[in-house]
């Protein structure tokens, strides 16, 4: 990657991280909301949701080309999904592992599983009990994006934290 791609992704990582917003007192009026300005139980405007979770929290990290160690954003969204687990002790998560599509099926799906797994042990190492989390690895098979660029490719380097539902039952 030129300088000038890597400005760019780093830019771009800066205004993600700017717009999430891990404070509940910031809600407001909007969407979500019910009757007298209520907070619709569910809706994303709920901190306890799920939906709350994937468009407030971030239920995304990305990674470098080639790699599996996480960067000090990825360390920032994941401290906010540990916090938010923490917090709702009856939810359960999958972590996805995935990669761009250059590269073997059998390289990207190890290196997606590296992904989830460095997610996973760094949710753990914030208090999120093992017993509540799992990893799955897509490698290449799952893109966001279909693309020769790598402006595409970065999106697709990632690993998700999926609700997957409650531990109660």
């Amino acid at each position: 990657m030129n300088v000038l791609g890597k400005v760019l992704a780093i830019g771009a990582l800066s205004v993600i991280a700017a717009c999430t917003n891990n404070d509940p007192s910031a809600l407001g009026g909007g969407f979500g909301n019910g009757a007298n300005g209520a907070i619709a139980p569910g809706s994303p405007s709920d901190p306890r949701s799920p939906a709350y979770f994937q468009q407030t929290v971030g239920d995304r990290v990305l990674f470098a080309v080639d790699q599996s160690t996480l960067t000090p954003l990825a360390q920032t969204v994941l401290q906010g999904q540990a916090d938010w687990l923490l917090a709702n002790p009856d939810f359960v998560a999958t972590i996805e592992g995935h990669a761009d599509e250059q590269g073997t099926r059998e390289y990207n799906l190890g290196l997606g599983a590296k992904r989830a797994n460095a997610a996973r042990d760094y949710l753990i190492s914030r208090g999120v009990a093992g017993n509540r989390l799992t990893t799955v690895s897509y490698g290449k098979e799952r893109p966001i994006e279909i693309c020769s660029t790598e402006e595409c490719y970065s999106k697709n380097r990632r690993a998700v934290t999926v609700l997957t539902g409650s531990t109660l039952g």
